[in-house]
């Protein structure tokens, strides 16, 4: 068995989330397109006594630290499939916003079940780790994979797509958090009575990310995001923090997921730093990050 075992897992944008009605199940249909984006998290995997979890960075006091917590169902999950203790400390370094529907939690759990896979040398294939992400949550399997995929289903089963080339984004933190589920239960609200539409990626928008073409994604991302309203419903202060961002001359701007984190499309760095700091002085947001997209997804960056 190894010492110790680090992984960094990115964040993610939806560029596209296309909700379909509820299903039986509770559950809603998605064409979800996922991008991978340049902000982490680490998970350190150690043997102890017992199963543990500790966090630290900012929000770090959000996080819960009990069994309920991705990465220690991630390390749960794999122990049972392979007959092993789950006897293990998992360390969270955390810099993806908490509650901020980037999936900082799936981030987490599918660090942690790269890490114990590689600590206790489970030799899991691809296949069965993504089949572990799927059970434990929709966003869980694009964190392991990165890069730029589509989600459908409920977002698990992934068909990863290409990107042609970089693109720059600027993100607002809200000041507090949203619920996805409550977020989920405000898009059934505000479209009761109405005829869903079977969610479809479009395809102008896969264009623009195989072409690396940042004025056509800019183009696509409008009305890309429907639980958008449902987000602005719950909380309507962010429809400020988006105003804000595109008066600084973002190209484009959207609730990232869920929310409450609103997203900024910008043609380079010096764009980013532009608008990043138009946005910290208009007072709508707690604080900005810059960085650029696609991302890798979950990796080893220490084995010891």
């Amino acid at each position: 068995m190894s010492a110790s075992v680090t992984v960094r897992v990115p964040a993610k944008v939806n560029v596209q989330l296309a909700v379909g009605a509820a299903r039986a199940d509770g559950f809603h249909d998605l064409a979800n397109v996922f991008l991978a984006v340049g902000l982490y998290d680490e998970v350190t995997a150690t043997p102890a006594a017992e199963l543990r979890v500790t966090c630290e960075g900012p929000d770090a006091a959000l996080v819960p630290l009990d069994r309920t917590n991705l990465a220690a169902r991630a390390a749960l999950a794999l122990a049972a499939r392979y007959g092993i203790e789950p006897d293990v400390h998992l360390h969270i370094v955390k810099d993806i916003p908490v509650a901020g529907g980037m999936a900082g939690g799936s981030a987490d759990g599918a660090g942690a079940l790269l890490a114990c896979d590689a600590l206790w040398g489970t030799g899991a294939s691809r296949d069965e780790l993504l089949e572990i992400c799927a059970e434990l949550g929709s966003d869980v399997p694009f964190s392991l994979v990165g890069g730029a995929a589509l989600g459908t289903g409920r977002g698990e089963r992934l068909t990863v797509l290409p990107v042609g080339g970089a693109f720059h984004w600027v993100f607002a933190m809200a000041d507090r958090g949203l619920s996805t589920p409550a977020v989920f239960r405000e898009f059934d609200r505000l479209t009761a009575g109405t005829d869903v539409p079977a969610p479809v990626a479009s395809e102008d928008l896969l264009a623009a990310l195989a072409k690396g073409d940042t004025d056509a994604l800019a183009a696509a991302l409008p009305h890309s995001n429907d639980l958008q309203p449902a987000a602005l419903s719950l909380y309507p202060e962010l429809a400020a923090t988006l105003d804000a961002g595109l008066r600084a001359g973002a190209l484009a701007a959207l609730v990232s997921g869920s929310g409450p984190t609103t997203a900024f499309l910008v043609s380079d760095p010096d764009a980013a730093s532009r608008v990043a700091g138009a946005l910290a002085a208009s007072a709508t947001c707690r604080t900005t990050r810059t960085t650029s997209a696609p991302a890798r997804g979950a990796t080893v960056t220490h084995h010891a």
